[in-house]
């Protein structure tokens, strides 16, 4: 028997970062100077890119004695954070109650069961908002009960990217970069990330995401001229903001799958066609452009969704 000492091991919050950045080359083989790079989030523990802001908030709140034994972690979550929350709160020993529209995909609710999770479920038509609102509600009415992490107020999300996944670029890139592209959910890590990426070079042009409608089909994404803006988000941070239609991010993750060989959700789907867009207006004007977007989690969390079906 090996003795104990000779053993070593990692928690899940140790393999939290450090992601690979792959390189999209079918996509833009036919956009001569251009370079399309992908931060690939799901290799987290937890599967998604919400495993770093998480952790930073739940790190946060125990540092300043917000979350004690006894308190359990309550959040509004589309699905990816609140995994995370589930996640750490197994690893760490803390309850987790989780407010979400009922309409997240069946894999997210299934992971979300494995981990132990309470959950609320709220309408669909509300989305992201409603959720919200309810978790303010169950806040208000028990603050001895819980800690109300509210991701999309907490300085803690965005810090995350200021510290993790923009120096991560900068050193995977040498700081080579020309653009930076992000969807905006809680908008944590477009600000955390562009604010890092901008320190190193104000020229770097940092582009957000988001649907072109209040009514659309990209979890875990806010239209924000509609929404309930995060308490986080600064409309001033980015230089260009890109709209994506629901067809066009469904039709790109098949593409990538197909031809990259890649399986990326939807929000990620919907950041590639906007690094699409951006690179033939680049090749176009005869500009050479290294253009790096983060891919928040995997396709097989919406493998449950008819438009692979498609043709």
């Amino acid at each position: 028997m090996n003795s104990p000492h000779l053993l070593s091991g990692v928690t899940p919050t140790d393999r939290i970062g450090n992601t690979p950045l792959l390189r999209l080359e079918q996509l833009v083989r036919d956009l001569p100077g251009i370079m399309l790079l992908a931060k690939a989030e799901w290799t987290n523990p937890g599967g998604s890119v919400k495993d770093r802001a998480a952790a930073s908030m739940v790190a946060d709140a125990r540092a300043r004695g917000l979350l004690v034994p006894g308190k359990t972690l309550l959040d509004a979550t589309s699905g990816n954070t609140g995994i995370a929350y589930a996640m750490l709160g197994a690893a760490l020993g803390f309850p987790v109650l989780l407010v979400m529209p009922r309409n997240v995909s069946p894999e997210r609710k299934r992971i979300l069961a494995a981990y132990g999770a309470q959950l609320e479920w709220t309408d669909p038509a509300e989305g992201p908002d409603g959720a919200i609102r309810r978790a303010r509600e169950l806040a208000g009415n028990e603050p001895q009960r819980f800690f109300y992490a509210d991701q999309y107020s907490n300085d803690a999300n965005w810090m995350a990217h200021y510290r993790g996944t923009g120096p991560e670029i900068l050193v995977q890139t040498g700081g080579r970069l020309t653009h930076f592209v992000a969807g905006m959910g809680t908008s944590g890590t477009f600000m955390g990330t562009t604010r890092r990426l901008k320190e190193h070079n104000p020229r770097i042009q940092a582009v957000c995401v988001q649907p072109d409608s209040p009514l659309h089909g990209l979890e875990g994404m806010k239209h924000m001229e509609s929404s309930m803006k995060p308490a986080i988000y600064n409309p001033h941070l980015a230089d260009r903001m890109i709209e994506v239609e629901t067809e066009a991010a469904y039709a790109m993750a098949r593409r990538v799958a197909r031809f990259e060989g890649l399986l990326v959700g939807i929000s990620g789907a919907a950041a590639l066609v906007a690094c699409l867009r951006l690179a033939r207006e680049e090749a176009s004007a005869g500009r050479e452009a290294q253009i790096v977007t983060v891919l928040p989690d995997s396709g097989d969390r919406y493998l449950s969704e008819r438009f692979w079906e498609e043709s």
